[in-house]
């Protein structure tokens, strides 16, 4: 089963490019062999498109798209290139690459107020040297690019995507396709990029494979290959104690789903035992919903009363329906003070930012944007803006394992290589399942998982059972309770279909 590919920064990739270009002996020769993979690319894809546009800019993206648009020209394509009046090559290599074009007898243009008709659109304009809002003209230009009707190809990186951060911070272009250069990027994996890029590939350039050592990566990205050897084996000679037991608190009044969808998933995701400490208006449901559960009836000012139940505990899941009254606060207090790992979820987390508890090393925090805003002291777009520094923030801050849920979901740790979770939709943005993660990851982590691994595998498990069960029925109309039957299914990967 193949490794997980590592994602490397922009500062990263720059250093590998120098040292590749050092090598070589000549700089242009990587540009050389970049046009030459965006042109295989390009027929791979859309091989009967007759007419390709190629808008450029001023650097080394730009003189990739030259690079493109000459070896199309050479293979009997109406080829036209673009670009805007300011955005003659700048830099020796782009400049080069703009000569070869209009030597081969490659005409430009100048980008006016509308685009031409073409069977494929390419965008080299600004890839991965744009990190701050394009100006004017070129947010015009980017915009008269989404709305033509071509399918678009964007090399190294959509446009006004920040490949360092997946931000988006003024006008990016909306590709359909992504091809990368030298290696994959962290930053076009996580957030508003995912809405930019499109699909993604890479080409490697024919780089040997020791221009990377010495160069960190900064994440590793997990895709649906990770799961079936990351699951803890289960022995023929196993009993419930050896798998674990969880218990879950919470489902303040009008909030029993919420915990109710915790204990299921822990219970589908492979726990051997779920206890569940909730209102006594929600245990008749609770039951009637998925007997297996143990249920524990408290009412109000519940004191020490997880006292009895978290001795046979190996986890406690908190914060799915918690509320942060009176009932919630005890509970979370007794909880945090029980010596026992912790995944924290919903108002557990919003309790701890008004608070200045110190956790264990090995608690799992997962809040999505706006609970990590509030446990950082900052606004959800702020976290958007740069999700894994965001992600870094909250190791720091809380140090302990962080799962930063939304587009492109971070796992992060103190001291390890952050994990970026390559799976789930859209359809998954609806209240509740971030209940069902936080039942999967207290199952994983109950069944020996440590804190780290337990939180990148039941993110993992929870976005591809989400992704099983869009492909289903569709995303929209998508509900936590949908995953359920596949949670079971996608952490069993060897059973028989």
């Amino acid at each position: 089963m193949p490794d997980a590919v590592t994602l490397f920064d922009v500062h990263a990739l720059r250093a590998i490019e120098a040292r590749a270009a050092q090598r070589l002996g000549d700089p242009y020769e990587l540009m050389r062999r970049a046009g030459q993979a965006a042109w295989r690319e390009t027929l791979r894809l859309w091989p009967r498109a007759l007419s390709i546009l190629v808008v450029c800019g001023p650097g080394n993206n730009g003189g990739d798209g030259y690079l493109l648009a000459g070896h199309a020209r050479a293979a009997g394509r109406s080829v036209k290139v673009l670009r805007l009046p300011q955005h003659a090559p700048r830099g020796a290599l782009a400049e080069r690459a703009c000569v070869e074009y209009q030597a081969a007898g490659g005409g430009i243009s100048e980008f006016g107020d509308a685009l031409p008709a073409t069977d494929l659109l390419v965008d080299a304009l600004f890839g991965i040297g744009l990190s701050r809002p394009a100006d004017e003209n070129a947010a015009r230009l980017i915009e008269a690019i989404n709305r033509q009707c071509a399918p678009v190809l964007a090399l190294d990186a959509p446009s006004g995507v920040d490949a360092r951060s997946g931000a988006r911070p003024g006008a990016a272009v909306c590709a359909g396709h992504t091809l990368e250069f030298i290696a994959a990027k962290a930053g076009l994996r996580t957030g508003a990029a995912l809405d930019c890029t499109g699909s993604l590939a890479v080409a490697d350039l024919d780089l040997a494979p020791d221009q990377f050592t010495a160069i960190a990566g900064s994440a590793e990205c997990w895709t649906v290959q990770q799961l079936a050897r990351s699951l803890p084996r289960r022995l023929r000679d196993s009993h419930k104690g050896a798998h674990g037991r969880v218990l879950c608190v919470g489902g303040s009044p009008g909030h029993g789903g919420a915990i109710t969808l915790a204990a299921e998933a822990a219970l589908r995701s492979g726990a051997g035992l779920v206890e569940v400490v909730t209102r006594s208006a929600h245990v008749a449901a609770l039951l009637a919903r998925r007997p297996e559960v143990m249920v524990h009836g408290i009412d109000d000012h519940p004191t020490d009363v997880l006292g009895p139940l978290t001795g046979g505990s190996d986890v406690i899941a908190l914060g799915p329906g918690l509320g942060q009254e009176r009932w919630g606060r005890d509970l979370w207090s007794q909880a945090l003070q029980a010596d026992k790992p912790l995944v924290l979820d919903a108002d557990a987390l919003n309790l701890l930012a008004q608070s200045l508890q110190v956790l264990a090393p090995d608690t799992i925090l997962t809040p999505h944007p706006g609970e990590a805003a509030r446990l950082l002291g900052s606004s959800t777009a702020g976290v958007q803006a740069d999700r894994f520094a965001a992600a870094r923030a909250l190791c720091k801050r809380y140090g302990c394992v962080v799962v930063l849920k939304g587009a492109g979901s971070i796992v992060a740790a103190p001291d390890r290589m952050p994990r970026l979770i390559a799976a789930g939709n859209p359809g998954m943005a609806v209240a509740g399942m971030g209940d069902v993660l936080t039942g999967v990851i207290a199952a994983l982590r109950a069944q020996g998982l440590a804190a780290f691994d337990a939180a990148s595998v039941g993110a993992l498990l929870h976005a591809v059972a989400g992704d099983r069960a869009a492909a289903e029925g569709g995303m929209r109309g998508l509900l936590p309770s949908d995953l359920m039957p596949w949670l079971r299914h996608c952490a069993n990967p060897d059973a028989p279909a």
